[in-house]
C-alpha cells in the first residue's frame, strides 16, 4: 500500500475529534473545517473521517464529500470507502467508486479488488466480475492470492460453478480460503459428491481446513447422506479440541439428523454452550425425517418452555413431523395458531404444503384439497403429487385424474405424469383414454420412464424443499 503521510499537529487533533465524534452536527462541523483548511486530500484523516461516518450511518456523506471536492481523492480513500461500502446495505456503491476511480485515472491496487469483489459477490454480479477480472490481469494483480480468492467467491456465488473450478485449477497458489469457497460454491449448486471430492482434495494438498470449511463440508455430507465423512469431520473437530460453537454444533446436528443418526445428534446437542434457534431447528427436523412424531412435537414443547422463539422452519419441521407421524389434529392446532398470529408470521407455501400432505396421508382428501384452493399461493408440483399419492392410496381415483392432470400442465415435458395418468385410467377401465395419453406422449416425443413412481417423486421432492 501506497505508504501515508507523516502526521502533524493539526492532523492529530482532528482525528481525535473524529474519534470521539458522537453525533452528525460533530461530523459536518468537521468536515467544513476540512474544507477551509484545505484537508480533503489528508488521506490520513480521510480514513478516520469514513470511519466515523460509518459508525454514525453516515457513510453516504462520505462518498458525496469525496467525489464533489475539486481533489482527486487518494486511492487509500478510495479503497476505505469500496470498503466500507462492502460491509454496508449499500452494496452497488463499491463499483460506482471503483468506477469513478477509473474515469478520473486514479490507479487502483491490489487493497482495491477484495471488498470490491466481495461486494459483487454479495450482488452475484458476474458479469461485473468478468469485466473487473480484466482489470485485475491488466494491472498485474492476478497473482495475488486475496484477489484471486475474491474473485473466486463472485463464481461460486453466482452460480457458475464451472467457471469457479476452471479458475481455481489456474491457481499459483492456493490456501484454505481458496479451498473453502471452492467447497462452498459446489454445496451451493446443490453438487453435494463434488464439493466432498473437494474436501478430500484439499486433506491430500495438505491444507488444513477451518470452521467454516467444516460447516459446508458437513452441509454437503447432510444432504448426499455421507455418514462416514460427517463422523470423521466429528472426530477431528475432537482430536483438535475445536470449541463447539453455535455454527459448527448445528452443522453436525443437521448431519447427524439427515443421515438418520438421531442418537449422535442429540450428544452433540447436550455439549453445546450456546443453542439458538437453528440448533432446536436441527433436532425437531431431524426427528421428523426419522418420522418420529410424538418425539419432534416433545422437543419443540421444550423449544418452548425454553423461551426459544420458534421461527417459520421450526413449524414447517413440527408440521412435517406431524404429517409422518399421522398426527392429524395436532397439525391442525398448531396451524390455526401459526394462521392466528401466535408466531407473529403468515403461513407461507411450505406451511400449507405440510397441512396437504397431513390431510391426504391420512385419507382427508376433501380437507387436502379445500386446504390447496383456500391457500394464498399457486400449488407447486410437491403439493400436487402430495394430493395424488394420497388419492390413489384411499381409492379417489377422480381426485387422483384431476391432480395428475394438473401435474403436466406445470410440466408438460415430463413422462411420468403421463404414464401416471395412463396407469390411472387402466385402472378405472377407460381404455380410450388410455390411448388418447399414449397418442400424446408420442406427439410429444416422451418416452415410458421405468421403475419410478413420480408420484413418490413429488413428494420426496416435497420432504427436500421443505427441510432445505
Amino acid at each position: 500500500m501506497t505508504p501515508l503521510p507523516e502526521l502533524n499537529n493539526v492532523t492529530i487533533k482532528i482525528i481525535s475529534f473524529l474519534n470521539n465524534s458522537t453525533s452528525h452536527n460533530q461530523i459536518r462541523q468537521i468536515q467544513a473545517q476540512l474544507i477551509l483548511q484545505n484537508l480533503v486530500g489528508d488521506s490520513n484523516i480521510g480514513s478516520h473521517f469514513i470511519t466515523a461516518c460509518k459508525s454514525l450511518g453516515l457513510l453516504d456523506l462520505a462518498h458525496l464529500f469525496y467525489f464533489t471536492q475539486n481533489c482527486r481523492p487518494h486511492v487509500f480513500i478510495c479503497n476505505s470507502l469500496i470498503r466500507a461500502f462492502s460491509h454496508s446495505h449499500n452494496s452497488h456503491t463499491p463499483l460506482f467508486i471503483y468506477l469513478h476511480m477509473l474515469r478520473n485515472s486514479i490507479l487502483p491496487n491490489n487493497f482495491t479488488y477484495p471488498f470490491l469483489l466481495k461486494s459483487l459477490s454479495d450482488l452475484r454480479e458476474f458479469k461485473q466480475g468478468e469485466c473487473v477480472r480484466t482489470h485485475v490481469i491488466k494491472l498485474g494483480h492476478h497473482n495475488d492470492i486475496y484477489v484471486l480468492n475474491s474473485l473466486l467467491d463472485v463464481y461460486a456465488s453466482s452460480g457458475h460453478i464451472y467457471l469457479c473450478r476452471k479458475l481455481f485449477d489456474e491457481f499459483p497458489q492456493r490456501d484454505v480460503v481458496s479451498w473453502t469457497v471452492l467447497i462452498m460454491g459446489y454445496r451451493n449448486a446443490r453438487k453435494y459428491d463434488e464439493a466432498l471430492i473437494a474436501f478430500e482434495q484439499m486433506q491430500y494438498a495438505g491444507v488444513i481446513p477451518n470452521h467454516v470449511t467444516m460447516v459446508n463440508a458437513l452441509a454437503a455430507c447432510a444432504n448426499s447422506g455421507a455418514l462416514e465423512m460427517g463422523v470423521w469431520i466429528h472426530d477431528f473437530i475432537k482430536r483438535n479440541k475445536w470449541d463447539m460453537d453455535v455454527i459448527l454444533g448445528t452443522s453436525l446436528i443437521d448431519m447427524y439428523g439427515k443421515c438418520g443418526r438421531i442418537e449422535e445428534s442429540f450428544v452433540v446437542f447436550r455439549s453445546m454452550k450456546k443453542k439458538n434457534t437453528f440448533t432446536w431447528n436441527a433436532v425437531i427436523q431431524g426427528l421428523a425425517l426419522a418420522k418420529s412424531g410424538d418425539e419432534a412435537l416433545w422437543w419443540f414443547n421444550l423449544m418452548e418452555q425454553e423461551g426459544v422463539k420458534a421461527d417459520q422452519v421450526t413449524l414447517v419441521a413440527v408440521l412435517l413431523a406431524c404429517s409422518h407421524a399421522g398426527l392429524v389434529d395436532t397439525g391442525t392446532r398448531i396451524f390455526g395458531a401459526i394462521v392466528d398470529g401466535k408466531y407473529q408470521f403468515p403461513p407461507t407455501v411450505k406451511h400449507y404444503a405440510c397441512m396437504v400432505d397431513i390431510f391426504a396421508r391420512a385419507g382427508h382428501l376433501e380437507k387436502a384439497f379445500k386446504c390447496l384452493n383456500e391457500m394464498p399461493y399457486e400449488p407447486t408440483k410437491p403439493i400436487w403429487g402430495s394430493l395424488l399419492a394420497g388419492s390413489k392410496a384411499h381409492g379417489n381415483l377422480n381426485l387422483s385424474e384431476f391432480a395428475a392432470w394438473k401435474l403436466i400442465e406445470l410440466e408438460p415435458g415430463n413422462s411420468a405424469y403421463y404414464v401416471v395418468l395412463s396407469n390411472l385410467y387402466a385402472q378405472m377401465g377407460r381404455w380410450s383414454d388410455v390411448e388418447k395419453v399414449r397418442e400424446m406422449m408420442i406427439d410429444k416425443g416422451l418416452k415410458k420412464d421405468l421403475g419410478y413412481s413420480s408420484v413418490e417423486f413429488e413428494r420426496h421432492k416435497l420432504v427436500d424443499n421443505l427441510v432445505s
